[in-house]
């Protein structure tokens, strides 16, 4: 194999494309959730299309779709809104939750060191 090998992509490789244990995972992660809403994101060079479904509290999740009318009718039968993200941004209560977990995971790692 020669250095050009393993950088070159192979003919047909690319981003890995939605499966169906991504959707079924989207499914079960909005059933357990309260107040889940779905924000679209646009497919990049790296990933495919994703969605990135935010509950009340600020908690969230994001996995590949195919393509953005599949999001909008996960999310339609999911009956949850869906919102493009491009055009209304992330809902500041995903970034209070990062905020949150980043704290508490602090505190953990400070405690396991024996730490106040």
């Amino acid at each position: 194999m020669g250095l050009w090998d393993r950088v070159r992509p192979r003919p047909g490789a690319g981003p890995r494309r939605a499966s169906a244990e991504d959707t079924e995972y989207l499914r079960a992660w909005t059933a357990a959730r309260v107040g889940v809403e779905a924000y679209v994101e646009p497919r990049t060079m790296v990933t495919e299309t994703t969605v990135v479904l935010v509950a009340q509290d600020g908690e969230w999740t994001r996995r590949r779709v195919n393509g953005p009318a599949a999001a909008r009718k996960l999310a339609h039968s999911l009956r949850i809104p869906v919102y493009d993200v491009q055009v209304l941004g992330y809902p500041r209560r995903m970034r209070d939750y990062d905020a949150r977990q980043r704290v508490l995971r602090d505190r953990d790692r400070r405690r396991d060191l024996g730490g106040p």
